[in-house]
C-alpha cells in the first residue's frame, strides 16, 4: 500500500511515516531502499536516545525525506521538540492546535527561538512540504 501510494502521490504530497518507521534507523533505511513514504514522524523519546533520534533525522534528510518532529500522547509543557526542530532544520513540528498549555508552550518556544536568532536560521516554509514549494 505505501509503495503504491508513494509511487502515485509522493512527488505531490507529503507522506509521513509514523508507525511505519517508528523513529528507527534500521526500519527507515529499509523504507528508503523500498521507496516508501517521503517523510518521517520523529518522536525523540520513542527510539531510546537523542543520538538515535538525530541519526534518524540525518538519515531521512540525506535521503531527501522530510522530518516532522512530534510530541507524544500524554505530553507535558517540555519544549524540546521545538529546539530539536530548529537545531536539525526540520521545518515542521506536530503538536496540535493552540488549545492546551502543553501545546502553546512549544509554539511559544519557537517564537522565542525566532526572536533570539533574529532571522539567522533558515526556514524553508512550504518548500519543506513535498509538492508545495
Amino acid at each position: 500500500g505505501w509503495k503504491v501510494l508513494t509511487d502515485k502521490l509522493g512527488s505531490k504530497v507529503q507522506l509521513v511515516g509514523d508507525d511505519l518507521f517508528v523513529t528507527n534507523t534500521r526500519i527507515l533505511k529499509e523504507g528508503i531502499e523500498k521507496g516508501v513514504g517521503n517523510s518521517i514522524l520523529i518522536k525523540f523519546n520513542q527510539i531510546g536516545s537523542l543520538s538515535e533520534t538525530l541519526d534518524a533525522i540525518k538519515m531521512a534528510q540525506d535521503a531527501g525525506y522530510t522530518a516532522v518532529i512530534s510530541h507524544r500522547s500524554g505530553e507535558t509543557e517540555d519544549t524540546t521538540i521545538a529546539d530539536l526542530a530548529v537545531a536539525t532544520c526540520a521545518g515542521q513540528i506536530k503538536t496540535g492546535s493552540l488549545c492546551r498549555s502543553d501545546r502553546v508552550a512549544k509554539y511559544n518556544q519557537l517564537l522565542r527561538i525566532e526572536d533570539e536568532l533574529e532571522g539567522k536560521a533558515p526556514y524553508r516554509g512550504l518548500k519543506e512540504i513535498k509538492g508545495q514549494g
